[in-house]
C-alpha cells in the first residue's frame, strides 16, 4: 500500500486536479439538490400561504415584485445551468483521470518494468517463464494502475462525498441522520470481510492466467511440431483445460462479488425504510419541512447509499490492484545479481588472455554444472570445447560474458578478476554466436548493427563480407534494406548464422564465443559457415563449443568436459591418440564419413 501510495505521489499534480474536480462536482450536486428542495417549498408556499416561507441560501432574496412563477423559473434555469456545468466538469474529470492512468502511470510503469528486466541477470529469467513476464508487463501493470483511479481517487471521492452528505443531512435533522446511518457499521464490516476473502482469489487468478498464456505461446512457437504430429486436437484440449480452469476460478471470484454487491445494496435500502418511517413521522408532526427538509434529505440519503454501494467496487479494485502490484514490485525489487561494482575498472581494449581458477558454478544449490574448473588461454588462441550433452559446455560459455558469477573460484581477463571490470565496456568486446541465433523483425542492416547502431554502411558491409554473408544479402529483394520476418524465418539456417556472425564481428571483439554454430545445419551449409569462421577467428581469442571435428581441428587447445569437470586437454592430434570420449567420438565420426564415401 505504501509503494502504491508513493506511485500516486509521483503523479500528485494530476491526482490533486482530479480530486479538486471531484470536490467541485460534489458541491454542484449538493447545490442541485438544495435548489430542487427550494423549488418545492416555493411552490407549496405559493399554493398555501400558511406553509413556511422558503429559506433561500446565502441570504439571497428574490425581488419582492417577482411572482412564484418567476422565482421557480429562475431556480429551474439555475438547475439546468448547474447540470450543464456538472456535465462539462464530469467530462473534464474523466479526461484528466484517463490521461493520468493510461497516459502517464501505465506507460511509466511499463517503461520502468521493461528497463529493470533489461538489467536483471539470467538467473531471473531461468526462474520465471516468459508467459509470467509478459503478463506482468501487460495485464499486471494495468491492474496496478487500478489502485490510483479505482481505489485512491475513488476512495477519497467516497470519503469526501460521504462526509459532505452526512454533514448536510445532520444540518437538516441530526436524529434522522443517526437513524438512517445506523446501517453504516454492518456495511463497513461486510466490505472488510469480502476484501480479505477476495485477495487469494485474485492471486490465484494471475497464476492461472500465466499458465493459459504459456499454453498459447508454446503452441504458437511450436506450430511446426504441432502440425507435424497432427496434434492440433490435443493442443486445443490442453488450451481449453487451462482456459476453463481460469474461467472457473474467475466465476468463483464473481460469485463472491455477486453476494457482496446485493448485500451492500440491501443494507443501503434499509436506510431508506428508516427515512420513510421516521422522516414521514417528523413531517406529519411539522418537525421537518417537505422540500428543503424531507425531499433534500431523501436525495442526500440516496446519493449517500449509492456511494456506500461503491464499497463493493472499491473492495474489488483493492484486491485486484494489490495482487497485480505484488507481481510488478517483485520484478522491480529483484536484486540484480550480476552488475558492475562501484569503482569498476573500465578496460577499453582487452588482449584476450583468459584464466579460470578453480571455478565452480551451478544453476541450482547443491547441483554444480561446472566443478573446480581451471585452465589458461593466450590471446589469439582458438579454444575448442567438447563434451557429451549436459557436460557443461554452454555453461562455461555463459560465464565468459559474465551472464552468471561463479559460486567458487574466479575468472580473470588480462589478469583482472571479471567481477572487477565495468560490465558494459567488457561485454562490448565480446562477440557471441549461438546455436540458434535470434534475429529481429527489422532490416538486415539493423540486425547486423544491433550491438553497434552507429555503424556506417561500409562497416556493416565489411562485417558481412568477413562473415561470408555479403553475397546472399545482395541477392535479397532490397539487399541490406530487406526487412526480415519474425526470427529471420525467411532465411535459411546457414544464412541466419552468418548474419549472427556478422553482427558479432561488427563489434571487432577481442573474444569470440561460438556456441555450436553448425549444429543445426546440413553439410553444405556447415562448410559455408566453417569458411566464414576461419576468417572470423583470425587475430582474436575464440571459444568454440562443438562436437564436430571439422571445427575442432582448427582449435589450438581443446577442453574435454564430462559432468562439469575438465577431464582432458590438448590439440586434436593429441587427443585422438589418447583413450577417452574424444577419441571414441572421433573414431565414430571417421567411420560415418568412410561409410558415406567421404574423406576424414
Amino acid at each position: 500500500m505504501r509503494r502504491l501510495a508513493a506511485l500516486a505521489w509521483r503523479f500528485r499534480w494530476n491526482c490533486l486536479l482530479s480530486i479538486a474536480l471531484s470536490l467541485v462536482l460534489l458541491l454542484l450536486g449538493l447545490a442541485g439538490l438544495q435548489m430542487l428542495g427550494l423549488v418545492i417549498d416555493v411552490i407549496r408556499h405559493a399554493l398555501d400561504a400558511t406553509q413556511p416561507v422558503p429559506i433561500y441560501p446565502f441570504h439571497w432574496q428574490p425581488p419582492a415584485a417577482w411572482s412564484a412563477l418567476q422565482v421557480t423559473s429562475t431556480l429551474a434555469i439555475a438547475i439546468v445551468a448547474q447540470a450543464l456545468l456538472r456535465a462539462a466538469l464530469t467530462y473534464q474529470y474523466n479526461m484528466v483521470t484517463a490521461r493520468l492512468t493510461q497516459g502517464e502511470i501505465v506507460p511509466a510503469l511499463r517503461t520502468q518494468l521493461y528497463a529493470k528486466l533489461q538489467r536483471l541477470s539470467f538467473g531471473f529469467f531461468d526462474r520465471h517463464g516468459s508467459n509470467s513476464i509478459f503478463n506482468r508487463v501487460t495485464g499486471d501493470v494495468q491492474n496496478t494502475r487500478l489502485f490510483i483511479d479505482g481505489v485512491l481517487l475513488q476512495g477519497l471521492n467516497l470519503v469526501l462525498t460521504l462526509a459532505a452528505y452526512a454533514v448536510f443531512m445532520w444540518r437538516i435533522h441530526p436524529g434522522l441522520t443517526l437513524a438512517c446511518l445506523s446501517v453504516a457499521l454492518p456495511l463497513g464490516w461486510l466490505a472488510h470481510f469480502y476484501s480479505n476473502r477476495l485477495r487469494p482469489g485474485y492471486l490465484r487468478n494471475r497464476e492461472l492466467s500465466d499458465q493459459m498464456v504459456l499454453r498459447f505461446s508454446e503452441t504458437v512457437k511450436g506450430m511446426q511440431t504441432v502440425k507435424g504430429f497432427a496434434a492440433e486436437a490435443h493442443q486445443i484440449r490442453r488450451f481449453e483445460e487451462a482456459n476453463d480452469e481460469l474461467s472457473a476460478q474467475q466465476r468463483r471470484v464473481f460469485w463472491d462479488l455477486s453476494i457482496f454487491t446485493p448485500g451492500t445494496q440491501f443494507l443501503s435500502q434499509l436506510s431508506l425504510v428508516i427515512l420513510f418511517a421516521y422522516g414521514g413521522y417528523l413531517y406529519l408532526h411539522d418537525r421537518l419541512p417537505l422540500g428543503a427538509g424531507l425531499v433534500v434529505f431523501a436525495g442526500l440519503l440516496q446519493q449517500f447509499t449509492g456511494q456506500v454501494a461503491n464499497l463493493a467496487t472499491i473492495a474489488n479494485s483493492v484486491q485486484q490492484s494489490l495482487a497485480a502490484a505484488r507481481r510488478v514490485f517483485e520484478v522491480l525489487d529483484t536484486q540484480v545479481e550480476v552488475e558492475s561494482r562501484p569503482g569498476a575498472i573500465s578496460l577499453k581494449q582487452i588482449s584476450g588472455r583468459v584464466e579460470f581458477e578453480n571455478v565452480t558454478f551451478g544453476y541450482l544449490p547443491g547441483k554444480p554444472a561446472l566443478s573446480d574448473l581451471s585452465f589458461t588461454t593466450e590471446p589469439g588462441q582458438v579454444i575448442g570445447i567438447f563434451g557429451l550433452a549436459g557436460s557443461g559446455k554452454s555453461t562455461l560459455l555463459s560465464l565468459l560474458p559474465r551472464f552468471y558469477d561463479p559460486q567458487q573460484g574466479r575468472i580473470r581477463i588480462d589478469g583482472h578478476d571479471l567481477r572487477e571490470l565495468q560490465l558494459d565496456d567488457y561485454r562490448r568486446q565480446i562477440g557471441i554466436v549461438y546455436q540458434e541465433s535470434f534475429l529481429f523483425s527489422n532490416t538486415v542492416a539493423a540486425n547486423i548493427a544491433f550491438g553497434h547502431p552507429e555503424a556506417t554502411t561500409a562497416e556493416i558491409e565489411a562485417a558481412a563480407r568477413l562473415a561470408s554473408a555479403h553475397d546472399f544479402i545482395q541477392a535479397l529483394p532490397q539487399g541490406y534494406a530487406t526487412v526480415l520476418g519474425e526470427s529471420g524465418v525467411d532465411l535459411s539456417g546457414g544464412q541466419r548464422q552468418r548474419l549472427a556472425l556478422a553482427r558479432a564481428l561488427l563489434l571487432r571483439p577481442a573474444i569470440l564465443l561460438l556456441d555450436d554454430p553448425t549444429a543445426s545445419v546440413d553439410s553444405r551449409t556447415e562448410n559455408e559457415i566453417v569458411a566464414a569462421l576461419r576468417a572470423a577467428m583470425t587475430g582474436r581469442t575464440t571459444f568454440m563449443v562443438s562436437n564436430r571435428l571439422s571445427l575442432l581441428r582448427q582449435a589450438d587447445l581443446i577442453l574435454v568436459l564430462e559432468d562439469g569437470r575438465l577431464i582432458e586437454t590438448g590439440t586434436h592430434d593429441k587427443l585422438v591418440r589418447w583413450p577417452g570420449i574424444y577419441r571414441e567420438t572421433a573414431l565414430l565420426q571417421l567411420m560415418d564419413l568412410t561409410a558415406a564415401g567421404g574423406h576424414p
